[in-house]
Formats: C-alpha cells, structure tokens, sequence
C-alpha cells in the first residue's frame, strides 16, 4: 500500500499548472483549500509550508516560506506578496507585501501595497498603508499606520517597539491612530517615525510627520502635524491602585470613536474607489470581499471593548451615567457612516483601472483639485460619525 502525504493530489496540480514547489511531499495542503484560488504564474512554495482555509487566495507572484516554514490560514495574498517564515491567519496582503520570518499574523489584518516588516513581528486588527515599515521584533496590534510616499520615503517602526494594548483592568479600548485615513489615502503625507526600543500607550492619536525619538513611551497625543516628541523620563509614581478609575474616560471614547470613524471612512473607499482598481485583477474581487470582512469584524471589536469598558464603570459623575444609560445609543451611532465619493473621481479611477494603471500611481497622480475633494468626502464621514455619537452622550464632552 503506497503512503500518500495528506494533499499530495493538490501540490501535484499546483505543479502541473505552473507553481514551484521544490519538495513537494514537504507540503501540506488542506483538503478544504480550493487549488483554483492559488495562481500558477511565478509562485514559489518552498518546502515545510502548510496552506489551509477554504478562504485562501495566492495571487501571481507570491513566494512562501522562503527563510523558514509558512502556515497560511483562510489568507489572501495580493501579487508578489512574500511571506518567508511563520504563522498567518485571515489577513489580507496586498501587492508586494512583504514579512520575514517569524512572522506571527492574526485574524483582521490587512497590509496594504509595499508593506513591509522584519523578522518575528506580531500583527492582529492591524492595517499599514502602502510603504508603511516594521523593524524587527515587534509587537504591533490594535492600530492603524498611514504615512510616507514611496518605499524610500515611509513611515517606519523601529525595532523592539511595542503597541500598548492591554491595561491593568483587562481593557482593550485602546486602538491607536498613527496618522489618519482621509489624508492618508492619497499617500502624499510626510511619513511617521516611531524610535526603537520604544512603544506607544494606547489610545492614541499622532499627525502626520511625528518623530518619535528611539528608546521612548509615547502616552499622549500628537495633534499638530511634524513634531518631534522625546516624552520625558516619567518620575516614580506610587499610590494605592484604583481599578477601573479611567481617570480619562472623555478622552478614551473620543479616541474609539475617531476610530471607527476613520473605519468608515476607509471603508468607504474600499468600496467605491479600490474595487475600481481591484476588479481589474485575477483574484481582485476575493481580495476586496476579505479586505471588507477583516474592516468590519475591526469595527466589531472595537465596539466590543467600548462595552466592555462601559460596563466597568461607576455612575458617579453626569457624563458616565448618561454614558451607560444610552450605550446601545451609543453602539448604533457607531454604525458604518458613507458618503457618495466625488462623481469625477470615480470616473477618473474607473478609466484609469480600465486602461490597466496601477492603484498607487493613479492616486499619487491626482492633482489638487482632486486631493481636496477626497479629503472632504472622507473628512465628512469622519466628522459625521464623531458628531453622531457627540450627540448621544453630550454630557461627556467628548473632544475629537
């Protein structure tokens, strides 16, 4: 009786149809993963890699497990994406990302073109736009990074550097803005720089063009845009521990919900701007369905920690009383917020996608005009969502 690995039958149609895999009784791919989703043109699959989830796609271009074994879960890997070693679950990567080894990728990921990190890195609910740089050793979760114009010029973390995200009292209402998404987009800002052997505290809100000086805590907000921050060492503090006192209460839920406005409004250009460019790739479609999925089940999760936090509270002032008498108020003014992108734009993006330019090149082409008009259309939805949930709890003052 002759032993056949589990999958054999799949890496032996990948190989007919063009994919290299240069040891394929080292591959395992799982009988749910559908072989009709995984390009034949200029994939390498190198061996101990192990591909599963009924959700997979692995577009043109696309090397795994170059450094060391790679497991993919339910991915979908946009051209020329390589991931050379490690563990990665319901992410989107899109054209020429890129991660070494050690690679840890949790549900809710998506990292934009050119994307980049070093080796053992953790990401989860993370989105990086285009260019956007992680050193090695990191741990980079519950945030969203825009900056930078070209992979020369681009926000970058450096390595050892750790996103805050879990205090003391369980609480995970801490998503961080580096940057914001109806600037961001147009990938025309100056880019943000966070030191090494530093982190961030979340909730926090940087502009673009932050320095962040190497070996530093960022706790605070950055609002003005090209400040070099080097936060002082902080004095020793004691003092008998008052759990779940969110001594900043204000100034948390206002940062949660800048959040998930600029979900919406990021949202919002998936759907009427990148399915334009999308469309027009092999496995574009699946890209932009999943791209979506991890969006939402973001938003999901931040409004679960917000629960989560309300819930902790005592009513012992006006603002968190009418905070947690109205959180279902609350919740539904945190529905998906959209607005009708600028009608020359999307006939200017559709002919372009059409005539087969790329998505990068047509965006930092757009000239000021059209910049404006899309800072307006998702700085609209932005100022909605914050105006619509400031509404509700008008006794907490919240301050955006």
């Amino acid at each position: 009786m002759e032993l056949r690995p589990r999958g054999l039958d799949k890496v032996e149609a990948l190989t007919a149809k063009g994919v290299r895999i240069p040891n394929p009784w080292t591959v395992d791919i799982d009988d749910d993963v559908n072989i009709d989703r995984i390009s034949g043109t200029n994939v390498v699959i190198h061996p101990g890699c192990r591909i599963r989830g009924s959700r997979t796609v692995v577009s043109a271009g696309c090397v795994l497990g170059a450094e060391a074994p790679m497991t993919i879960q339910d991915c979908q890997l946009g051209e020329g994406v390589a991931l050379a070693g490690g563990y990665a679950e319901g992410a989107v990567l899109l054209a020429g990302a890129s991660m070494a080894s050690g690679a840890h990728v949790r549900p809710g990921t998506i990292l934009e073109e050119q994307a980049s990190a070093a080796h053992t890195v953790g990401l989860k609910q993370t989105v990086l736009f285009p260019f956007v740089t992680l050193g090695s050793l990191i741990n980079f979760c519950d945030l969203l990074m825009a900056g930078g114009t070209s992979r020369r010029q681009h926000s970058e973390v450096g390595s050892s550097y750790i996103h805050f995200n879990f205090t003391p009292d369980g609480d995970k209402t801490t998503a961080s803005l580096f940057g914001d998404v109806p600037r961001g987009v147009l990938l025309n800002q100056p880019p943000i720089f966070l030191g090494g052997q530093g982190g961030t505290v979340g909730p926090v809100s940087t502009g673009f063009g932050t320095v962040v000086g190497a070996g530093s805590v960022l706790r605070d907000d950055v609002e003005e845009d090209g400040q070099l921050v080097l936060p002082p060492r902080p004095a020793e503090v004691r003092r008998p521990v008052t759990p779940a006192s969110y001594r900043q209460l204000s100034r948390i839920i206002s940062r949660n919900v800048s959040y998930v406005a600029n979900l919406s409004a990021l949202e919002s250009w998936y759907r009427q701007i990148r399915r334009l460019f999308l469309s027009q790739l092999e496995f574009g479609p699946l890209l932009l369905a999943a791209a979506l999925v991890n969006l939402t089940d973001i938003r999901a999760e931040r409004i679960k920690r917000v629960r989560n936090l309300v819930g902790r509270l005592h009513p012992d002032d006006e603002g968190r009383s009418q905070l947690l008498e109205r959180l279902d108020d609350v919740v539904a003014a945190l529905a998906v917020v959209d607005g009708p992108a600028p009608a020359e734009l999307v006939r200017l993006c559709g002919a372009a996608a059409g005539e087969g330019q790329e998505y990068l090149t047509v965006v930092q082409g757009l000239d000021e005009e059209q910049r404006i008009g899309v800072t307006e259309w998702l700085g609209g939805i932005v100022e909605t969502q914050q105006q619509n949930v400031a509404e509700v709890v008008p006794a907490l003052e919240l301050r955006f």
